[in-house]
């Protein structure tokens, strides 16, 4: 895909695509970051991902030739591969090996989105709270392996939107784990500094008593 990709740069800010938009294309994140979201008729967004270097995303439309669902958003200045619509289909028609991969890749987000489901309406807030962090520390171990501590580009209101609830809840949360050293805030940041301590939260329902709701 990437033999058969063009560059596009994006700056901070700029829209991708938007709810609505004809699939013309298949996208690789190269480096930068990317936010996908959607709104509701009331205005408010709910952030469904973030995107990391190395991601491939905008596949679904294209298989099934629907219009896009969400808005795409570059959070810092980025770099996308681009693989124009006629050229991604050509390449799955005569080369089964790529149809598998990408099945692979919609049933792996298939998953995801199931996982998300349940953590949204069974688990408490806290435990939530930790897998979205840790889900987004595996995104960017993916993308950058040689780096010691994850330096996440995610924001409390990024997060609030994520899990549904309040900015406030989400500072309270994050506070309460900065003080016991498990992360450290800066603006627009999160640098996880004890995933061992997230993982048993995210893995243990009684968790629920650290703080927030």
């Amino acid at each position: 895909m990437r033999a058969h990709a063009a560059r596009r740069r994006l700056q901070k800010g700029d829209v991708l695509f938007t709810y609505g938009s004809e699939p013309d294309a298949l996208f690789c994140v190269d480096s930068g970051q990317l936010r996908v979201s959607t709104t509701a008729q009331n205005g408010r967004e709910a952030v469904l991902s973030m995107l990391e270097p190395g991601q491939w995303f905008g596949e679904v439309s294209l298989f099934v030739d629907a219009p896009r669902i969400y808005d795409t958003r570059a959070v810092a200045d980025s770099e996308l591969l681009v693989v124009p619509a006629t050229t991604f289909h050509a390449l799955v028609d005569e080369q089964p090996r790529f149809l598998i991969e990408f099945t692979r890749l919609v049933c792996r987000r298939y998953r995801l989105a199931l996982g998300w489901i349940d953590e949204t309406i069974l688990q408490p807030f806290p435990v939530r709270l930790a897998r979205r962090l840790l889900w987004a520390d595996h995104a960017h171990t993916l993308s950058s392996p040689d780096e010691k501590d994850a330096v996440l580009r995610l924001s409390q209101e990024d997060l609030s939107h994520m899990l549904g609830v309040s900015r406030q809840s989400v500072n309270r949360q994050l506070k309460t784990w900065e003080s016991q050293g498990m992360l450290r805030l800066d603006y627009g940041r999160v640098t996880l500094c004890d995933r061992a301590a997230l993982r048993l939260l995210a893995n243990n329902d009684d968790a629920a008593g650290a703080g927030g709701n």
